[in-house]
């Protein structure tokens, strides 16, 4: 059984592995892509995505794919708000955030992945922002005062934690009161049959770390947040090529009839001032 040290090497790895692919390609490179860190396959595993090309600040180079949502449409980020992006990565979300924070604003992300880091510096070394900030941090132990910001991101990244009790803790820690977050996450929804199990492993990160939608829920309240909502939930249409390769005949069918299955769902809670 693997420890949360492990995990965090194979994630850490994995993720080095993408910036690596990328820097070869010259362009952006997903996770589970063919030819990507996840080992050779015919079939395109580019299920998560949603298309950033339109949102203002989008930088093609800081966008390697890796996203299953874009919570930036749904966090309330004002004007000269200081905002946080859990898991960073290249900067996608960081830019498209500094956009609306504007120059009275503050961004910083965080990555625990310092070719990520590495390759973020580089991309706002040609941008030239000075109110944006790339810090090398875990985001069960964030590398932040408390009550110092206003929103936090995070994109398709907490499924990848070992301890998300603690991370969702962290996130209130940080936050104002009054603040808030939204994040794009991926969750299971229905007990999967234990071959897709398998499957499902390559798409969340390449690794599989998603929890049943209600527990993944109850983190959230529990870390004491409120007016907790989800504003949007997507099924991940997997490929019936590669579920055939996990599932029997009876299996496949119960699948293709049944909602369940592998959900990205973007959702935002509250840190309520105390009276």
């Amino acid at each position: 059984m693997q420890t949360v040290k492990d995990i965090k090497k194979v994630v850490r790895d994995k993720y080095a592995e993408i910036v690596k692919q990328a820097e070869k390609k010259g362009s952006s490179s997903g996770c589970c892509e063919p030819t990507g860190c996840c080992g050779s396959s015919e079939i395109d595993y580019s299920v998560f995505n949603d298309n950033y090309s339109d949102q203002e600040g989008y930088v093609a180079e800081a966008d390697l794919n890796l996203g299953c949502g874009i919570p930036t449409e749904f966090a309330g980020i004002n004007k000269g708000d200081i905002v946080v992006d859990l898991g960073s990565g290249a900067g996608n979300d960081v830019f498209v955030a500094r956009a609306i924070v504007g120059t009275e604003g503050k961004v910083i992300g965080v990555d625990f992945t310092e070719e990520m880091l590495e390759k973020a510096n580089k991309n706002n070394a040609k941008l030239g922002f000075d109110n944006v900030e790339f810090k090398f941090g875990e985001i069960e132990d964030l590398p932040l005062d408390d009550n110092e910001t206003d929103v936090v991101i995070s994109n398709c990244v907490l499924n990848l934690v070992p301890d998300k009790a603690k991370a969702f803790s962290e996130i209130y820690r940080t936050l104002k009161p009054g603040g808030h977050f939204c994040v794009s996450d991926i969750v299971l929804i229905g007990e999967l049959p234990e071959g897709l199990k398998k499957s499902a492993s390559m798409y969340a990160g390449c690794v599989s770390g998603a929890l049943q939608k209600e527990e993944y829920m109850a983190h959230i309240k529990n870390a004491g947040f409120e007016n907790v909502d989800i504003k949007t939930t997507k099924l991940i249409q997997l490929p019936n090529e590669l579920v055939k390769q996990y599932l029997n005949e009876e299996e496949f069918k119960l699948f293709k009839e049944n909602e369940f299955g592998i959900f990205s769902i973007t959702v935002v809670g509250y840190k309520l001032v105390k009276e």
